[in-house]
C-alpha cells in the first residue's frame, strides 16, 4: 500500500500559526484568489451551506484569500462564511509557495488578462461552466426558492438559476469593488483546495486551472468530501446533499 503524501510544507507552516488548524483533526483548507473573484464568493457560499455537516464530522474549514480586513468583514457578511474561518493576505505569497496557477499573464496587465480568461483563453473549462449556469443542470441541487424557477422544475438546478446567483454576486462585488479588491495586481490568481488528515497527510487536493473551476465537480463542488464527511439529515431522515 502506497503511503499518502504529506501536505505541502508551506501550507503546514501557515496552519501552524492558526490555533484552530492544529494537528489532531481533519482540516479543509481552501486557498482562494481575490475576495472579489467569482470563484471565491461562490465557493464560500457552498462552504457556508455545508457548515453543519462539517461540524458534525469534526472537520474544521479554513479559507485563505487575497484582500484586507475590511473586505473580509463584508465578504463574510455577504456569503455567510464565519469570520473566524477566513484569513486574508495582501499578497499571494502562499499561492506562489504552493505553485498555484497565477492565471494568464500578458504585457498589458491584469485587466486584459482577466477578460481573456473570462473568454476561455488560458482558462480551460470556463466557457462550459458559464454555459451550464444558463442551461441548468439536472445533476445539481436547486439554488433559489423563486416561484418562477419552480415553474420549470424542482429538485434540480433550473435554466438561468445559477446564472442569477452569479449575477447577484457580480452586482455585490462591482458595487463595492475596492472593498473586495484593494489592488488589481492579482486579479487572475487561481486557488486550490487541500483536505488534510489529523496527522498532516494529504487526503485530497484540487488546483484551479481557470475561472469558475474551483472544484472538479462544479455541479456539486463539495462532493469530494463524501468519503470523509458524516452527512447531516433532514427532518424525514433523508441525507442532505452537499450543496453548492
Amino acid at each position: 500500500m502506497t503511503d499518502q503524501p504529506r501536505a505541502p510544507q508551506p501550507l503546514l507552516e501557515l496552519l501552524a500559526t492558526i490555533p484552530a488548524m492544529a494537528r489532531g483533526r481533519r482540516r479543509l483548507v481552501v486557498v482562494m484568489g481575490q475576495l472579489g473573484d467569482f470563484d471565491s464568493l461562490e465557493y464560500a457560499q457552498a462552504l457556508a451551506a455545508a457548515l453543519p455537516q462539517l461540524a458534525a464530522a469534526g472537520m474544521v474549514p479554513q479559507a485563505i484569500a487575497i484582500g484586507n480586513e475590511t473586505g473580509a468583514e463584508r465578504f463574510c457578511a455577504y456569503t455567510g462564511l464565519p469570520r473566524t474561518a477566513l484569513r486574508v493576505e495582501a499578497e499571494p505569497s502562499l499561492h506562489r509557495a504552493l505553485g498555484l496557477y497565477p492565471g494568464l499573464q500578458t504585457p498589458l496587465g491584469p485587466w486584459p488578462a482577466l477578460l481573456l480568461m473570462c473568454a476561455g483563453i488560458g482558462s480551460p473549462g470556463t466557457l462550459a461552466e458559464v454555459l451550464r449556469g444558463y442551461t441548468g443542470d439536472r445533476q445539481a441541487p436547486a439554488r433559489l426558492e423563486i416561484p418562477l424557477f419552480n415553474l420549470v422544475g424542482q429538485g434540480h438546478q433550473r435554466p438561468f438559476e445559477l446564472a442569477t446567483v452569479r449575477l447577484r454576486n457580480m452586482v455585490e462585488v462591482l458595487g463595492r469593488w475596492r472593498t473586495y479588491v484593494p489592488s488589481d495586481d492579482h486579479l487572475t490568481q487561481r486557488g486550490g483546495t487541500f483536505l488534510l488528515d489529523a496527522d498532516d497527510t494529504l487526503l485530497y487536493s484540487h488546483r484551479e486551472v481557470g475561472i469558475l473551476g474551483f472544484s472538479a465537480t462544479m455541479g456539486q463542488p463539495l462532493a469530494f468530501l463524501g468519503p470523509w464527511l458524516e452527512r447531516s439529515h433532514d427532518s424525514t431522515g433523508q441525507p442532505l446533499p452537499l450543496r453548492d
